[in-house]
């Protein structure tokens, strides 16, 4: 409608692939992550609104930040099919173990049910040294890893032994990845059954660190890693709106004809993110939104 301003972005239009962007509200670690979204998702949609006076709301620290491949291009690869590109996500760690460049782990990997950890993960990996992980599996939980890990172009290594798979680790102390196999492998409790569909409390004991679920010995070759990085979705920040979605100005007053939805929407999310609940915020926003800027348009 032309007479109406309104913002109904998708969850990777404010991803805020511009690093200098992602420097200013995030940090220096940021410009180096790979970007789910394309190019040319410049955060203008923030930019537009806060020239005619918009006000920021929410968490501008945090983002929905999952493990990628660390191979993939910088941002999102628009020749293959949009619905295959979150095949650069690397989210099955769950059913294995990851490793930084020091050779260690740093996450529990088995801390809760992938929807409720792997937005959150990602920056955990950025934050390690080089901005780089592996996730290591032995062979028999191959059929429980997402079909990310099984594309043409998905990236890993492979060896029989774990020996000689440690030294295929580029940018990892290999002696020290085979001591922290090692310790995981000794300190799997195996007296609790393996159940991949819930948190079945099948755990490590007496490591610095423990899994405490989905704990299994890597014991059956051939053992494959997967290097990965950090990437970004979305930032937690954005716009301020009421419940009619309406855009508000700093002195919390709507600003005529502008309304957002979805990721615009700041202040929905802030330290984690439960996963689909972003198509649950687009869709609730959205609806208002929609409804809003109607009424904004055949009331004039």
């Amino acid at each position: 409608c032309p007479s109406c301003l309104f913002f109904c972005y998708s969850i990777t239009l404010r991803a805020l692939p511009k690093k200098e962007l992602r420097v200013k509200y995030l940090g220096e670690r940021w410009a180096s992550a790979r970007v789910r979204g394309t190019r040319h998702n410049m955060g203008h949609g923030l930019k537009m609104a806060t020239d005619i006076g918009a006000a920021l709301s929410g968490y501008f620290g945090g983002c929905h930040a999952t493990p990628m491949d660390l191979n993939m291009p910088e941002y999102g690869n628009l020749d293959i099919p949009h619905i295959e590109r979150k095949h650069y996500r690397k989210i099955s760690y769950l059913f294995g173990v990851m490793l930084n460049a020091h050779g260690e782990r740093f996450v529990d990997e088995g801390l809760d049910l992938r929807n409720y950890t792997y937005a959150q993960f990602g920056k955990a990996v950025l934050e390690r040294p080089n901005n780089l992980a592996w996730q290591i599996f032995d062979a028999k939980v191959w059929d429980l890893l997402y079909g990310e890990y099984k594309t043409h172009d998905a990236s890993f290594v492979e060896a029989n032994i774990l020996e000689e798979l440690v030294t295929k680790l580029t940018g990892v102390e290999s002696e020290k990845a085979l001591q922290t196999l090692t310790e995981y492998n000794d300190a799997v409790n195996t007296s609790t059954p393996f159940d991949p569909t819930r948190k079945d409390g099948r755990r490590t004991e007496g490591l610095a660190l423990n899994k405490t679920n989905w704990a299994n010995v890597l014991d059956t070759p051939p053992f494959r890693a997967y290097p990965v990085t950090g990437g970004i979705t979305f930032t937690y920040g954005g716009v301020k709106v009421n419940t009619s979605a309406e855009v508000l100005s700093e002195n919390n007053a709507p600003i005529n004809g502008l309304f957002a939805c979805g990721e615009m929407v700041g202040g929905v999310f802030f330290y984690g993110y439960p996963g689909g609940s972003g198509l649950a915020s687009g869709a609730v926003f959205g609806r208002s939104a929609g409804y809003s800027a109607a009424n904004y348009c055949t009331s004039r």
